[in-house]
């Protein structure tokens, strides 16, 4: 039985659920030669849920290549991506403020699906699964988005929120998974890391 895995995630949100489990992990990060970003490319007509589990698994595939390339002893890994979705329209991290800003003015007032893949593996297995949640936001003036983005908080968060943050001032309702609108589903990863022998 393996005493902890690796987390491929940068988020510290990520890292805290999995304390919160109890799971002893190490993080497995890219290198600074790795474009990490560009495996969060949205393909033409990707439909939300399908791109959500590629870019899962495409992580899960570089992590498993950075842990072969750094010889270092073997574990599980985990990864996961959330992604937001209004519809279709696939709302990722914000590239500049006023990006946050046409983002969050989207959200305003509707409810939105909130998509998180998780998925798990060695170099002989893996295993993938999918939480949706659903949010409302209340309607936000002008000036409340403003006032939100010059926090900082909406940067480099899907859809430009953090449902742990200031952001839940305006969620007037919520279905689903509360860890997994934060970016890692509690359920499911249970679920994956009992699979593994956890």
């Amino acid at each position: 039985m393996n005493k902890f895995i690796y987390l491929a995630s940068q988020s510290p949100r990520r890292s805290q659920l999995l304390d919160q489990l109890g799971v002893r992990h190490e993080l497995l990060l890219p290198h600074a030669d790795e474009d990490a970003e560009a495996l969060e490319t949205v393909l033409a007509n990707e439909a939300p849920k399908a791109y959500v589990q590629r870019v899962t698994q495409l992580k899960l595939d570089a992590a498993l290549n950075r842990l072969k390339k750094r010889g270092l002893p073997p574990a599980p890994i985990l990864c996961s991506d959330t992604t937001v979705a209004l519809g279709r329209i696939i709302l990722g991290k914000p590239e500049s403020p006023a990006d946050a800003v046409r983002m969050l003015s989207q959200l305003s007032g509707k409810t939105h699906r909130v998509l998180t893949a998780v998925a798990m593996g060695t170099s002989r297995k893996r295993m993938q699964d999918l939480c949706e949640s659903r949010v409302t936001f209340a309607e936000m003036s002008a000036s409340q988005i403003k006032a939100y983005v010059s926090s900082g908080e909406p940067m480099g968060k899907a859809g430009a929120y953090a449902v742990q943050g200031r952001a839940a001032a305006y969620i007037s309702h919520m279905s689903g998974s509360y860890s997994g609108i934060m970016g890692l589903p509690m359920f499911q990863t249970a679920q994956l890391l009992s699979t593994f022998g956890f």
